[in-house]
């Protein structure tokens, strides 16, 4: 029997083990047993993974078999647990608690641990493969790369205390002055907010570096609460921390309102009641406002924090402002600062949208500001519990109701034609489908070299599945050589109309090629596909043609499924869409890659390069390719 245990984390009250096992054998059953200091049993949750790395190690293949595993079962700080893996007869019983899964977690024990790793047999024997199949020099470059990752392996909270400034650091920013030092107002709601957690938001505050700030609390918490003693004691020690007692809840909209209007700086942060900011945060805001003095929106990176205050995890590392992204999730969330100018112009928190009312508020923010500013630096710790749709979407499914008609006001202000708003592969995030205009003719590009089967699958799947029809095929045919595909060619012609053929008596190259075909194409939009991709969802072509009917774009692209072969057979997988590049309103002939829809649309069969792959399908209107004016595009 063979297991790792590679991460392990604890969170609140649980603790989650992600790790691999197996046996002898591929067949080999192994089973999973979690243990309290009294060796009784505790309930756990596993869900079994792919461990495809693992299989390729130990039985020099990939087998369609699961032999990894997430564990996730209750804790109790100060207690111990086993967990107990079983297999072919053998048992190993691995101890937890906190002070061993702290001492796991260092980068002493992880070096240690890949040390061990390779100088196993197992690994031995991965290098002498290698050795084999690539030559000694590639095998050298290859230990010598897992020599110096040796010290690399950090999780995200050692990373963080690696990367964060120092003291001395801190210091500095504290004695440094701008030329623009604006007045900043940090807008909190307070309502029933545990004592701990509002201290240490408050002190968070007061440990910030760049001084020029208030704090203006609305507290809307029933009267007698210990939060109204917390809030007179933090403003008699700093005068710039002010709050109002509401004498009862007005919602988190009229909470914060109420806040708002409190506010007299030039710019206004907005911060939960039970989070923490960094003390660079202010400083780095303040930075940003000087580089960019037009700027009247800004927003940082952010991580989340446990509910102990002890560990920070799930980093979200965000991209500059990008409108599309946006109406698929709320990616900007915190910290977010806006200019009070702006807030005045836009109006604040609208109770109809409770649940996403800082969704709809940052929609009309951004649409309005002139300038928006990512600072691309964690500045904001989201406390993380159990209720809150940060671990647990499913408590707050109004939320993400409310954020569903957010991003419809926001189309319906931009003058957006959009048919719905609906749920995408979570909560929270949310998959539109835009309105089409007419029925513009769609020419659909494929170069083609013998392959006719796969091209079969290609041209069918269209045919038969897409609820889009006003299409034609143009396969440009690029010197093929085998007899089936000409007969293909000729037995498609005759039975569809729509289908043509034009012959590109040249070598290979991709972008001649294409813009050889679009030279006989009569549509409107033009629709390039590889002939190895097939149509997975009907109304696909439909829902590209609304992204680029929209005035800002000109471009819509879509990621694919691919299939790739290994000796055993086809694995699929779904690709994770990358980072969405979008054009701003006012900017025309954008690339808009369709976002976070519920499956993928197009699947593509490949054994080699699968990057080249990614954009298999990409639609455009006609009038962007007549004014490219790249060389490349020969």
């Amino acid at each position: 029997m063979k297991y790792k245990v590679d991460v392990v984390r604890i969170r609140e009250n649980s603790i989650t083990l992600n790790g691999w096992a197996l046996g002898k054998t591929p067949e080999s059953k192994v089973t999973f047993r979690v243990e309290d200091e009294h060796h009784q049993p505790v309930k756990c949750k596993m869900v079994s993974t792919r461990r495809d790395d693992v299989s390729q190690i130990y039985f020099k293949k990939v087998i369609d078999k699961e032999f990894g595993f997430d564990i996730q079962f209750p804790y109790e700080r100060g207690k111990s647990y086993w967990l107990l893996i079983r297999c072919d007869g053998r048992q190993a019983k691995i101890k937890y608690n906190e002070e061993l899964i702290t001492k796991r977690a260092s980068v002493a024990h992880k070096r240690m641990e890949k040390i061990k790793d390779l100088m196993n047999m197992e690994t031995v024997h991965v290098a002498l493969d290698f050795w084999k199949e690539n030559g000694l020099c590639a095998l050298i470059k290859k230990s010598c790369h897992k020599i110096q990752g040796l010290d690399n392996d950090y999780d995200y909270g050692e990373w963080y205390e690696l990367t964060k400034p120092t003291e001395e650091e801190l210091k500095a920013q504290r004695e440094t002055h701008f030329e623009k030092e604006p007045l900043f107002s940090v807008v909190i709601p307070v309502y029933k907010t545990p004592e701990r957690y509002l201290k240490e938001m408050l002190d968070s505050i007061l440990d910030q570096t760049y001084g020029n700030w208030e704090v203006c609390i609305a507290d809307g918490s029933p009267r007698g609460q210990d939060v109204e003693k917390v809030l007179k004691k933090y403003a008699q020690k700093d005068s710039r921390i002010r709050y109002e007692i509401l004498g009862g809840n007005r919602g988190i909209s009229g909470n914060t309102n109420a806040a708002l209007a409190m506010a007299k700086g030039e710019y206004v942060i907005l911060a939960d009641h039970d989070d923490t900011i960094p003390p660079q945060a202010f400083y780095e805001v303040a930075k940003a406002i000087n580089k960019h003095p037009d700027c009247d929106v800004l927003y940082s990176d952010e991580d989340k924090l446990d509910m102990d205050g002890k560990a920070l995890f799930d980093p979200h590392f965000k991209p500059d402002f990008n409108p599309d992204l946006l109406t698929s999730v709320n990616y900007i969330c915190h910290l977010f600062v806006v200019k009070k100018e702006l807030l005045d112009q836009v109006g604040g928190f609208r109770q109809e949208f409770d649940g996403a009312q800082d969704y709809d508020f940052i929609f009309r923010c951004t649409e309005q500001a002139k300038e928006i500013v990512h600072i691309p630096q964690v500045l904001y710790h989201w406390r993380c519990h159990q209720d809150s749709t940060a671990s647990n979407p499913e408590s707050k499914m109004y939320a993400f109701e409310a954020g569903s008609r957010a991003i419809m006001a926001h189309y319906e202000r931009m003058g957006i034609p959009a048919e719905r708003v609906e749920k995408g592969v979570d909560y929270g995030i949310y998959h539109t489908t835009y309105k089409i205009k007419g029925e513009p003719l769609i020419s659909i590009i494929i170069p083609n070299k013998d392959h006719s089967k796969d091209l079969d699958v290609c041209v069918r799947s269209i045919l038969e599945k897409s609820t889009y029809r006003n299409l034609e095929f143009i396969i440009v045919e690029n010197n093929s050589t085998e007899p089936e595909t000409f007969a293909y060619y000729k037995k498609m012609k005759e039975k569809h109309p729509s289908f043509h053929v034009v012959t590109w008596k040249e070598g290979f190259n991709y972008s001649a090629i294409n813009n050889f075909g679009a030279s006989f194409a009569k549509g409107e939009y033009l629709l390039l596909l590889n002939n190895d991709t097939e149509l997975l969802e009907p109304d696909s072509i439909r829902e590209m043609l609304g992204f680029c009917q929209r005035e800002e774009v000109g471009v819509c692209g879509r990621f694919q499924a691919v299939t790739r072969y290994h000796r055993t057979g086809p694995h699929q997988h779904t690709a994770e869409p990358a980072a969405l590049k979008t054009g701003m309103p006012g900017y025309k002939h954008a690339f808009a890659a369709v976002k976070f829809q519920v499956h993928c649309w197009f699947h593509t069969s490949q054994g080699a390069q699968p990057d080249a792959h990614i954009f298999s399908s990409i639609l455009f209107s006609r009038s962007v390719s007549m004014h490219c004016q790249n060389p490349r595009c020969t």
